[in-house]
């Protein structure tokens, strides 16, 4: 049964990851990406919390916000890397359907999630004034977005989260071979937070 589950989350996944990238460039100020990686992406982003849950390893009402993580993990990050940029289209609506995700949750998940998101967006923002260089205005109103699901998981997952993105950019800038640019910290921050939510749902 579980397999047949990670099965077709991963079909969904994939077709909703299609869907997702054709969303990016009918968007105004639209960003043409690679339908494949967008597909493949959100098929395993999924395909994990489906057979998860399926698995009994996390609550079911969990799985709505997850796999909405994963659509905004696979959108934000797309972007990011083709434009250099989280545009408004994308940012704006992610904060008000992350927390409808939660929903299911009850009404303490939801009431912490509008905190996570202020806290988390707060946080970021005050990022941003200190050193604009460092954090962009993107990043910064995406940050709502994941704040949500985060405090309403865990509070702690809010500390966690921007410390493993900070770890992956420093990976990354110790990676590259080539010329050397700014590295966007929108995917790290994504991929992170998604970690840090699996971390925290999933039962041990």
């Amino acid at each position: 049964m579980v397999i047949g589950v990670v099965v077709l989350a991963a079909a969904a996944g994939a077709l909703v990851g299609v869907a997702v990238r054709a969303g990016l460039a009918r968007m105004r100020r639209g960003v043409l990406v690679a339908v494949g990686p967008c597909a493949g992406a959100l098929a395993v982003l999924w395909a994990v919390p489906a057979g998860v849950v399926a698995a009994g390893a996390a609550p079911p009402a969990w799985l709505p916000a997850w796999l909405g993580l994963g659509v905004l993990v696979v959108a934000g990050s797309a972007t990011d890397l083709a434009a250099r940029r989280l545009p408004d289209a994308l940012t704006r609506p992610a904060t008000v359907l992350a927390l409808a995700t939660l929903l299911p949750l009850g009404a303490r998940a939801v009431l912490a999630g509008l905190l996570g998101a202020v806290v988390f967006g707060g946080a970021h923002a005050a990022v941003h004034l200190v050193a604009p260089g460092a954090l962009g205005a993107g990043d910064v109103k995406l940050a709502p977005a994941l704040g949500a699901p985060l405090a309403a998981a865990a509070w702690s997952a809010l500390a966690v989260a921007p410390v493993l993105a900070a770890a992956g950019v420093l990976a990354l800038v110790l990676a590259r071979r080539g010329p050397r640019g700014p590295v966007p910290f929108g995917p790290p921050l994504l991929a992170a937070s998604w970690v840090a939510l699996a971390t925290v749902v999933i039962d041990p």
